[in-house]
């Protein structure tokens, strides 16, 4: 298999939550020149510190990671899978999106962020900036810029850019018997249900200033 494939066809093993970790983990080392600690993990992803170690050694199992027991900061991501320059592409962010409009339609264009295509893999990606608190038990905060992989449909449990009439949410999509159920991650919040919903798009990754 030629190593793009199987690098793509790897990242398909990782849940959405630990391609955010790993995606985090080799942003953090691409900018500090060293690795997180664990909590700078917790903190990221506003998580304890023992859910950050469970996701660590979730992808020291899958072989994307190497830990040294006892020593903070001794996280090293395995050969492959740290994003360097040569790895970066410009995905369009994207303002408010305009139903009718193409999606990637000057209209709704509001630059560019440069992003690792090893660890958003294959596909035409997109980024929305994080409004609000709905999904803030996934980790996903106010000020967060969303990278999304255009596709028109997705699984159960994942976590979706919907349109719904003229708004676009960030939601966990559930496919129901008659019609698709949105939900939250923050109990405040209550599910959206609807029988007209356009898939724009399935979580890959966040990308969090500090």
């Amino acid at each position: 298999m030629p190593a793009r494939a199987e690098r793509d066809w790897a990242l398909k093993s990782l849940t959405d939550r630990q391609r955010q970790v790993l995606s985090f983990i080799s942003a953090y080392i691409g900018e500090h020149k060293y690795p997180p600690a664990v909590r700078d993990l917790a903190g990221h992803f506003a998580i304890s510190t023992k859910g950050a170690y469970d996701h660590l050694k979730a992808l020291e199992r899958k072989g994307y990671i190497r830990c040294a027991d006892h020593r903070s900061r001794a996280i090293e991501v395995a050969d492959g899978w740290l994003a360097d320059d040569d790895g970066l592409v410009e995905v369009p962010l994207l303002g408010n999106v305009v139903a009718g409009v193409p999606l990637l339609a000057e209209e709704n264009l509001d630059g560019y962020i440069a992003v690792s295509s090893r660890l958003i893999g294959a596909g035409r990606h997109f980024g929305l900036k994080v409004r609000g608190d709905s999904m803030r038990d996934a980790g996903i905060l106010d000020g967060d810029t969303a990278i999304v992989r255009q596709q028109a449909q997705a699984d159960n449990g994942a976590i979706v850019v919907a349109m719904i009439e003229e708004a676009v949410t960030l939601k966990r999509l559930y496919l129901e018997k008659n019609r698709v159920r949105l939900e939250a991650e923050n109990p405040d919040y209550p599910p959206i249900f609807t029988q007209n919903v356009r898939i724009l798009g399935k979580l890959s990754a966040i990308v969090r200033a500090y």
